[in-house]
């Protein structure tokens, strides 16, 4: 018996990095599980696996917009509808967004970015905490934050400000929902290195990352993955409204990441948007 057997989780960006290793992880302890994920290529490769690995019966997939809330709500029903309810929600999709001189975003980039890293954070707890509420049992929301949201320098503009949002949205939420035993709290992830932040290349990836803070080792994908199996069980039952940064020591030695780090110092030479693992392209040009 793992240590989720019997209960239900709902996984966004589930097809890749961080929400992939958390899907298996999950399944791994004898959760059910509901991935949810936009880019269709990356689910089905994952179906197949979790297909390969016995998996089958206690997974699920949809293809969702996790800045469209009758995507979200849909979401949210097929867990229910699939394994009857819902214990654990992971909001944990994510791009890169758009970056370069705020003197050169353009507002409908920033808007994207803003869509697909706060406003989904708000929908899925919105209709998370709906069905939560309803089956009168508790559970455990979890959103993907960063270390980004927790001050200037790590990372660009809009990138964040979403995830300075998500933390807040985490802690007021947490306050209100504390009365139905549903917990909400952040994971503030450091440089981890996934396939948004690796290139292509994870061996200089992880190079990089080292380079960058104290602790000698890269972070990985399972470092996040463990984390939100430890906020998803009782274990951490009297832990809410907190941002728990998981960064190997990057913040305790005072990060000067963006525009300084490896592969992000020329990004004020350009303006352009990152759509991450969706399937879709973003661009970028060089300015002037």
């Amino acid at each position: 018996m793992g240590r989720l057997a019997g209960k239900v989780a709902v996984i966004t960006g589930g097809a890749s990095g961080m929400g992939r290793a958390t899907v298996e992880l999950f399944l791994q302890e004898g959760a059910q599980v509901v991935v949810a994920d936009f880019n269709e290529e990356n689910g089905s490769a994952l179906l197949e696996d979790l297909d390969r690995a016995g998996f089958a019966d206690r997974v699920d997939l949809i293809r969702v917009d996790v800045a469209e809330e009758t995507d979200v709500e849909a979401m949210i029903d097929r867990a229910r509808e699939r394994f009857g309810r819902l214990d654990v929600l992971f909001n944990n999709a994510g791009v890169g967004g758009a970056f370069g001189p705020i003197t050169e975003i353009d507002v409908d980039d920033w808007d994207f970015t803003m869509a697909v890293l706060l406003r989904s954070v708000f929908l899925g707890i919105k209709h998370g905490a709906r069905l939560l509420i309803d089956q009168g049992e508790g559970g455990s929301i979890i959103n993907t934050a960063s270390i980004a949201g927790l001050g200037g320098g790590s990372g660009p503009q809009a990138y964040s400000a979403a995830k300075a949002g998500v933390i807040n949205l985490s802690q007021t939420t947490a306050i209100e929902l504390a009365q139905h035993r549903i917990r909400v709290n952040a994971i503030c992830p450091g440089v981890i290195v996934t396939p948004l932040m690796d290139r292509g290349n994870p061996e200089r990836a992880t190079e990089r990352a080292i380079g960058l803070q104290p602790w000698p080792d890269a972070g990985a994908v399972a470092d996040i993955a463990h984390t939100a199996l430890y906020l998803s069980t009782e274990e951490s039952h009297f832990i809410t409204g907190q941002a728990l940064t998981v960064d190997g020591g990057l913040m305790a030695a005072g990060p000067k990441l963006y525009g300084r780090a490896p592969g992000t110092s020329d990004d004020n030479r350009y303006v352009g948007v990152n759509r991450g693992t969706t399937g879709k392209e973003g661009w970028h040009r060089r300015l002037e």
